[in-house]
């Protein structure tokens, strides 16, 4: 079979690098001095596993939760005797002075910071050590890197790793004696989100060599100052720097140029007006571009053909034939040609092979693609635009938007606008339609940055985006690489004493479903996780506003799941007043079934623990479960229910009735007639996993009814089921169990009479392969 899209394993050299940054202290490190992380002195790492270790460290800092971030991490590379680093990449807060300091003596070549606001300007003396090497340097997003701390001059070299927490950043604090004097190798710079106190024409003056150049966000005094590159300068991004008529006689200026961005967030901020003599311009004089990007510009109407010139024939991209009459002056179609937020991306004959804009899937994508590391703000729009598509019409290119939406999600995982988009965009993109073409590891890829999502935002809408999308995967299979996160996240958005009630419903049903399917370590984990007492506790708020809701019975439903066969999770239901909790629901909601049905199931999960079956041996009780025995709720299954949970209580003899009232005979002879009542061809709402409880009320003569119950209920489902459970009750041994019940003289005639049937029914079964369906072993028959 072929494999899915998506679906490519990740290669050796990425495994082994996540584990051994999962393992250091037991792969290349020891535990030093007060706890700090050394280097062993035999390891010599080249710059291509350095680069590697840093880089995906990084990612897995930002993307998962369980990954442990080690303090003293970046000092393992101060020694470039040992460890080699030449193109590091670090982003967001986490990124500390100290830690620039810490690889100081490396040769770098490449350092790009990212949204990196925690470094200061004792990170520019940091710069310094680079100065000889470094060919390519970004400080995109760093806003605080030109303010020293506390007012402190500019050091490097200090250990005090406290300091960077101690001395917060001083905005009045300004570094004007910084310049890249000495940085003669410097090719490409990116300083986007420049403080505005920052004079840009002195701090690069002295950069003779770049070719490559970003200032976004950088308000420019003098333009003029650009024409220093002018036989150089190959890309330069203005993104959200104003235009004015000296920029753009500058710009014209600049011959070799193959990429140029000008684009702004959006027309709304815009005052220039993007003319056709502009945009012929730039195309005449710009010969070298292969590459322009003009969104968020207000474009005037003389730029287009008339519209019905521009409906003629197929899509060209030949320049001949553009639709744009300034891009007819190209020599070639632009490799890339941004168009976002602009009324040009509607035409036809567009002269690029990949464009941006919101007229198509192939558009937004693009668009998605080009903006999402530095300009999340266009990201968020393009990406709800996907979400339209994906919602209302179909998406082509599956695997191409659940990675660029991925991608993004990892990328921002602090952007509040980027986790709602994106969160709502899975949810469609993951949905029945699309997921015949979804691989096992792109599933993954997206129930993890999900999970990141709903630990980062307590927000609504997120919290609801993500559960919502989480309900489009088998549960729990899907999710059990994640089993426990996932369970605490969930049970975390159900503490709140006031939660909205769509997630409340949506997480309860999710709980719920977590636990319908799973081993029994599984669920006695989630119970130590407080799961037993967050159901009761929403099913007490429900009793409190007197409400039966899809919550209230999901609460129950999960924890009749989360009992089954785990004697310690009965003993806190127990122990949290549920059996209180029980008999106030009964009489609060007398005549809901399914409330009736689920209570009961997990009461017999409470009764198959012999030690706990004294707390339930009440007159209080039993008289309500005798009750019960006369039940029409939901056909036999409140009513067999409360039967199992007496067969149990039964089974440990008349010596254990310590109560006079009822008696034990009364309660039995309810029993007799309650199953003799039961038509056995019931089809069944309840599934087991194994007939191991039902088994061990066989062999014994102390509760003949409890041994009746039991066999009454083998030969139900065997009849119903063959195919389901004969297998199973061959394999656990049923047949040898059965056969002592019709040698034993305390066994009823009518017991033993279905007893012979079970075992004919099991003895004309064709032996055939167990047909458990494993996606339906619901312990008690719980619906996710």
């Amino acid at each position: 079979m072929a494999a899915k899209t998506g679906d490519d394993p990740d290669s050796l050299m990425a495994l082994a690098t996540v584990f051994c940054l999962r393992n250091l202290r037991k792969t290349m490190c020891y535990q030093g001095y007060r706890n700090k992380l050394c280097l062993r002195s035999d390891i010599f790492l080249p710059s291509e596993i350095c680069d590697k270790l840093v880089n995906t460290y990084m990612e897995l800092v930002h993307t998962d939760s369980s990954f442990e971030p080690q303090e003293s991490f970046f000092q393992l590379f101060s020694d470039p005797r040992s460890t080699r680093l030449t193109r590091v990449q670090l982003r967001e807060d986490f990124v500390r002075d100290r830690d620039l300091e810490a690889i100081r003596k490396q040769d770098l070549i490449k350092l790009h910071l990212t949204y990196c606001s925690n470094v200061s300007a004792r990170s520019l003396k940091t710069l310094g050590c680079f100065r000889e090497t470094l060919v390519s340097l970004c400080l995109f997003g760093c806003s605080n890197i030109f303010y020293r701390k506390g007012g402190a001059p500019l050091a490097c070299g200090e250990d005090n790793e406290e300091d960077d927490l101690a001395n917060p950043v001083s905005r009045q604090a300004l570094e004007k004696d910084f310049n890249f004097e000495g940085f003669g190798r410097l090719r490409l710079l990116n300083l986007g989100g420049l403080p505005d106190e920052i004079d840009v024409e002195p701090l690069l003056k002295t950069l003779n060599s770049l070719t490559s150049l970003d200032l976004s966000g950088v308000q420019l005094a003098r333009a003029a100052f650009l024409t220093q590159w002018k036989e150089r300068m190959a890309s330069l991004v203005l993104y959200n720097v104003d235009m004015s008529e000296e920029l753009v006689s500058t710009l014209l200026e600049l011959g070799k140029l193959r990429h140029l961005d000008v684009s702004r967030e959006s027309r709304r901020t815009s005052k220039f007006k993007m003319t056709r003599k502009i945009l012929t311009a730039i195309a005449q004089r710009l010969v070298n571009l292969v590459s322009l990007d003009i969104s968020g510009h207000v474009m005037l109407d003389n730029c287009t053909v008339p519209h019905v010139k521009d409906a003629m024939g197929r899509a060209s991209t030949e320049p001949c034939k553009s639709s744009i009459y300034p891009f007819q002056e190209l020599k070639r179609p632009l490799q890339f040609l941004g168009l976002y937020d602009t009324t040009l991306c509607n035409v036809t004959h567009i002269p690029a092979y990949k464009v941006t804009g919101s007229k198509n899937e192939d558009q937004v994508l693009n668009a998605i693609e080009a903006y999402t590391e530095f300009r999340p703000e266009l990201a968020h729009r393009a990406i709800n635009q996907l979400f339209d598509i994906a919602r209302i019409q179909h998406c082509s290119q599956l695997l191409r938007a659940l990675q660029l939406v991925i991608a993004a999600l990892k990328c921002h995982k602090y952007d509040k606008s980027i986790q709602v988009t994106g969160s709502a965009a899975l949810f469609y993109l993951t949905n029945t339609d699309y997921r015949n073409e979804q691989s096992v590891r792109l599933r993954r890829q997206v129930i993890q940055v999900v999970l990141n999502g709903m630990e980062q935002y307590q927000e609504v809408t997120v919290q609801r985006n993500c559960c919502l999308t989480l309900c489009n995967f088998s549960i729990p299979e899907e999710l059990e690489f994640q089993y426990s996160r996932v369970n605490q996240l969930l049970l975390k958005i159900l503490e709140p004493a006031r939660q909205e009630e769509s997630i409340q419903r949506i997480a309860v049903h999710l709980c719920n479903a977590l636990v319908c399917q799973v081993d029994n370590h599984h669920k006695e984990a989630v119970g130590k996780m407080g799961f037993v007492k967050t159901m009761l506790n929403l099913i007490q708020k429900k009793l409190q506003s007197r409400m039966c809701d899809q919550v209230m019975e999901f609460s129950w439903s999960a924890l009749w799941n989360i009992t089954d066969e785990t004697p310690d999770n009965c003993q806190m239901f127990l122990n949290c007043r549920g059996m209180s909790l029980f008999l106030e629901c009964l009489e609060e909601f007398p005549d809901k079934q399914e409330l009736h049905r689920n209570m009961l199931g997990l009461l017999g999960n409470v009764a198959e623990v012999r030690a706990l079956r004294p707390q339930l041996l009440t007159p209080q009780f039993i008289t309500v479960f005798s009750n019960l025995l006369d039940s029409e709720a939901d056909g036999i299954e409140v009513s067999y229910n409360a039967c199992g949970v007496l067969s149990h209580i039964m089974f440990d003899g008349p010596d254990a009735w310590a109560m006079e009232e009822p008696l034990r005979d009364t309660v039995m002879n309810k029993m007799w007639d309650a199953i003799r009542s039961w038509d056995v061809t019931s089809r069944r709402n309840i599934n087991y996993r194994s007939f191991e409880p039902i088994l061990r009320l066989l062999p014994q003569g102390i509760a003949p009814v409890s041994q009746h119950w039991a066999t009454w209920a083998l030969f139900n489902l065997i009849s119903v089921y063959p195919s389901k459970y004969c297998p199973l009750l061959i394999k656990e041994g049923g047949i040898a169990l059965l056969e002592q019940v019709l040698e034993l003289d305390s066994s009823h005639d009518d017991t033993k009479d279905m007893a012979r049937k079970v075992m004919e029914q099991c003895e004309n079964f064709k032996e055939e392969p167990m047909e458990i369906n494993q996606g339906q072993e619901v312990a008690n028959g719980q619906q996710a």
